[in-house]
């Protein structure tokens, strides 16, 4: 059997869904209805496959824009002498079973009768095919066959009954004069009509789509879209153009619309429009990479610009200092510049140029002691920085000392698994291994979790600061803290992100390839440079235009690990580390880790930009009150990724019914969704730790504010 898997238009194009794209050839070799001439035999064997192929196509020519593939599965099925598939509603291909004999023929179509009626059944409960009556194909037997003129189920049924009763009178005559070649024509036709009905019936009820579910899925979607975009938009206006910039006499920039944040809206608008392309989705991550790429070029546009004004305008003595805090930003610029191109060649992904060269190809080729050092120093470098950021707070409590030496404790035993029990291509299984890694998992999630439920609790109250930011303490930030406990919950955040932080990454370190390591310092480098960034730029950026930045950040990440949008690309290996038993919810879990690192590594990350930027001119000291104070630290951080998220799902969900009959639905448009719907979970998980995180510590310390004599 030769079959053909898409059709082509005139201009040479294979990929739409056209008539010409979508019709198919099928063709059987070896099934003849006619007799060989003997005497002619060696000749015929030279053309045999000619002829048959040329009788065969004449005859298929018509019938070919009738068949489907579910055609082919009873027909190969029955002619092998397999069971036909149980959930197929095919019908057998008629001109494949013109060579047999009578009785196997319609032994084939009660086969396939006995499997659409099965199938009926089910669909229809209490289908009375067995009970119908059947006076009536006794008494017009000699006239024809009957009309079945009744409801669908009645219809399949009285077509049912029809062929049976034809095929049982047949087999009755057969060996007698009185059967004939018309019984048996009679009786294969009426297979056929019920076949062609029951199968037309099952294909349209297996594509039946629930409108109304549909409809209202999609409209919940939209209505959630709008209420969150409302939310950004009210709060945006009431911080930038409700008086408040003007009273606090905040740069000129933030007035009007500048360059980056057009940008970042129009990011939006590229990523929905390239949706509607199948070639789009399958390298979208090129559009990721340039997207960020750009905006790290405005990002140093804008630094440029505000360093050249500091020179010309300020005193020798104040330029002195903006001029450092210029050339540091310009510093974290081109880190972010740097490591992302080298992010942007580590994986090659997509569909078409997979087979090019990357520096994960280079690094395997070179052998596996490259990767497994790579590996090593890349590892080392991430657990240094966590626990430098934790080791160089001052503060010398017990629980502080208990945070150090449980990370500290957990990062010698993920560089001992990696130096003992890791690959260069994947880790090891045995007890020994996993034993490690289940006491890593337990270390890590009692310090992370114990960091975040009692550091509120013990932290000092003092006028120290432990986040390392360079904006001095303003009037109103002072104004701000007289009433709640500002500087403490800033600190708290500032170690709660840490934990985050390093907890993720050293996750990362166990579950990752080991060629990923060296991308999983990259992007922590890259997150600590946007950070520190926007932390020292006061307010040149806007904070939604920053917070959407670290989720692009995090979106470009996500397919720098490799990861793309077909799910050939999930690391399932990785979802085994450390569990002994088969558990399809924890492998599930450790999946979800790894698919999503760089997407939840940034929203996890976003507590610690929140402890290090200064957002105390979001607030009204007259008017500040615990919503307002909440809402200056973590509006944004929520609403941005939340409305970014809902707009890409709602679009996608729109596309994706839009291209329901496109060839490549299922190929490309449908295993993105499902990342699309991930990404929604990773998205509101993440948000809801944020939100989450800081409403806790904040209660907790102004709990402790206000009752002093219990700390």
């Amino acid at each position: 059997m030769i079959v053909s898997d898409h059709g082509m238009t005139e201009n040479g194009n294979h990929g739409g869904s056209t008539y010409e794209e979508t019709d198919t050839l099928a063709l059987f070799i070896g099934l003849r209805n006619h007799v060989f001439d003997y005497a002619s035999v060696i000749n015929q064997v030279n053309n045999m496959f000619l002829a048959l192929a040329v009788s065969r196509i004449s005859r298929y020519e018509n019938r070919v824009q009738e068949l489907g593939l579910i055609d082919i599965a009873p027909t190969l099925a029955l002619l092998f002498g397999v069971p036909i598939p149980k959930n197929n509603v095919g019908v057998l291909i008629r001109e494949a079973f013109d060579s047999l004999k009578e009785d196997k023929h319609l032994r084939a179509l009660e086969l396939n009768s006995w499997q659409l009626l099965r199938l009926l059944q089910a669909q229809l409960s209490g289908l009375p095919c067995r009970n119908f009556p059947c006076d009536a194909f006794y008494d017009h037997q000699s006239s024809g066959s009957t009309d079945c003129n009744h409801e669908t189920e009645d219809m399949l049924c009285c077509l049912y009954m029809e062929a049976t009763t034809l095929y049982t009178s047949w087999k009755s005559k057969r060996g007698f004069e009185s059967a004939s070649n018309k019984d048996y024509s009679s009786a294969v036709a009426a297979y056929y009509k019920f076949l062609k009905s029951a199968s037309e019936w099952l294909s349209r009820r297996s594509s039946d789509k629930p409108v109304k579910l549909l409809a209202l899925g999609l409209a919940t979607m939209f209505v959630s879209t709008v209420i969150l975009s409302s939310l950004m938009f009210c709060r945006l206006r009431e911080i930038y153009h409700g008086g408040k910039q003007q009273s606090l006499n905040l740069n000129d920039s933030m007035n009007g619309w500048s360059l980056d944040e057009t940008f970042i809206l129009s990011v939006i608008l590229i990523l929905v429009s390239s949706m509607t392309s199948s070639s789009m989705v399958e390298e979208e991550h090129y559009i990721w990479y340039f997207l960020i790429s750009t905006f790290y070029l405005l990002l140093l546009r804008k630094t440029a610009q505000s360093l050249c004004a500091v020179c010309f305008q300020s005193s020798f003595f104040t330029q002195n200092g903006q001029s450092r805090e210029g050339y540091f930003r310009m510093c974290f610029v081109f880190l972010l510049l740097t490591s992302g191109r080298v992010l942007r060649g580590w994986h090659q992904g997509g569909v078409n140029w997979t087979s090019l060269p990357d520096i994960s190809k280079w690094l395997e080729q070179a052998g596996s002691q490259h990767v497994k050092s790579l590996q090593l120093i890349s590892a080392f470098l991430v657990i240094s920085i966590g626990l430098f950021a934790l080791f160089s707070i001052e503060s010398k409590g017990k629980c502080f000392q208990m945070v150090r030496l449980s990370f500290l404790i957990s990062g010698l035993l993920v560089l001992l698994h990696i130096t003992k029990y890791q690959d260069y291509t994947f880790s090891s299984t045995n007890y020994g291994a996993t034993l490690l890694v289940q006491i890593i998992y337990a270390i890590l999630g009692v310090a992370t979790i114990g960091t975040v439920v009692a550091l509120p609790w013990v932290i000092p109250f003092s006028t120290s600061k432990i986040c390392p930011t360079d904006n001095t303490i303003s009037p109103l930030f002072l104004s701000i803290h007289e009433k709640f406990p500002l500087v403490e919950l800033r600190d708290s955040l500032y170690v709660i992100g840490w934990a985050y932080v390093l907890c993720w990454c050293l996750l990362q370190l166990l579950l990752q390839q080991p060629i990923n390591t060296t991308p999983i310092l990259l992007l922590l480098l890259q997150t600590l440079a946007g950070t520190l960034y926007f932390a020292r730029s006061g307010t040149h950026h806007k904070e939604w235009v920053e917070i959407a930045a670290f989720y692009y950040l995090g979106m470009a990440g996500h397919f720098a690990l490799g990861n793309t949008n077909t799910l050939a690309t999930i690391d399932v290996a990785g979802a085994f580390i450390g569990i002994s038993s088969h558990s399809t919810l924890l492998s599930g879990i450790l999946m979800f880790i790894i698919t999503y690192a760089s997407p939840m590594f940034i929203l996890l990350s976003l507590v610690m930009y929140i402890s290090m930027k200064n957002m105390a001119h979001l607030v009204i000291p007259e008017k500040a009150g615990p919503g307002d104070h909440l809402m200056m630290m973590l509006g944004f951080s929520c609403l941005v990724p939340l409305v970014i998220n809902s707009i890409l799902l709602t679009a996608y969900t729109v596309v994706l019914l839009l291209m329901q009959n496109h060839l490549f639905v299922w190929s490309v448009f449908s295993p993105k969704y499902l990342y699309v719907c991930a990404t929604a979970v990773c998205t509101y998980i993440g948000v809801f730790i944020v939100a989450a995180t800081g409403f806790y510590a904040y209660f907790v310390l102004v709990m402790r504010k206000q009752k002093p004599y219990s700390c």
